[in-house]
Formats: structure tokens, sequence, C-alpha cells
């Protein structure tokens, strides 16, 4: 086994600022301002991390995804907005060097597995319209694209299209 995905706890915080910070760096640079990508601070995130999972919410999942002796993703999710049987990932970060060994989907589907367990029947996540490497990630996962929104966002406004799949179990079996 190259990888194992496992609950994160507030031990993790560090370790998981330090993915994120990378990740949007290596990902959404040219589609956010780079001044914004360069003043995030793994310090901060990790102050956010820590008291976010020293204090969860009910039904909040954060798995970690790690390899050997590094964290290299992770996705946070809960709760969707308006259904209540309906999950919403709010967040899916791997580090680049991590990408296409099956690593997304595994994380992904053990993200749904948990929020099934919960009750959820369907599954958002929302992803930025000119991120075309994750919108085919989850299409080719069999998510159903919506029409693009637009969302407040680091540099003004943001282009955000949400993928939905309505039957969780989809995913569970990826």
């Amino acid at each position: 086994m190259r990888h194992v995905i496992v609950p994160a706890g507030p031990q993790d915080a560090l370790e998981l600022a330090q993915v994120h910070v990378a990740a949007w760096r290596e990902t959404y640079r040219g589609l956010l301002p780079d001044s914004y990508l360069n003043a995030m601070s793994v310090e901060i995130h990790a102050r956010r991390w820590r008291w976010s999972l020293s204090r969860p919410r009910e039904g909040e999942v954060v798995l970690a995804a790690a390899e050997r002796d590094r964290l290299v993703g992770y996705a946070a999710a809960g709760r969707g907005r308006g259904d209540p049987s309906e999950a919403e990932v709010a967040t899916l970060y791997l580090l680049r060097a991590a990408q296409g060994r099956g690593l997304g989907r595994a994380l992904l589907a053990s993200t749904a597995r948990v929020l099934a367990a919960q009750g959820a029947h369907a599954l958002l996540i929302s992803v930025l319209r000119d991120n075309l490497s994750a919108r085919g990630f989850y299409e080719h996962l069999g998510g159903i694209a919506e029409a693009p929104r637009v969302e407040p966002g680091p540099g003004g406004v943001l282009h955000e299209v949400a993928y939905r799949w309505p039957d969780i179990t989809t995913l569970t079996r990826a």
C-alpha cells in the first residue's frame, strides 16, 4: 500500500496547513492573484485547522491522505447547505506530486463512505470554472456539472461550477 487515509485530528494541523498552502499555490497560480497566493500563511492556516479540529461540528468529516512519512492531501466535508440529505465536500486537495495515482479517487470515495454512513444520499463539490484538471477529474467520476455561478473570492469574484452526485453510492464504490 502506497498511502493511507485516516481521520485528521488537531495534531495534524501543521501538515494540513502545509498541504493547503502548497496545493493552492500549485493549483491556483494563474487562476487567483499571485499576491494572494504568495501571502498565504502556513502558520495562520495551522491555527485555523487546530481550532476547527479541536471543536468539530456535528457531521463534519476531515480525512487526511498520507504517503510514507507525510501528509499529501486531505478532504473536508459535512452537511450540505440546502437539502439535509445532501453532503458537501468543502475542500479536497492533493499535492501535485501525489496526483495521478488514484489517491484523489480514494480520498473522495472514503469521504463519501463516511458521509453516507451519516445518512447522506447525495454529494456536491464546487470547483473553479477554469480549473479544468479538477473539472475533468470530477466528470470522470460521474459528477454532473451545474451552471457556473459567481461567488466572492480572493481578488474579487470567482466563477465556480458545482458537481453533484445524486446517488452518493456511485462514489462509495469508486
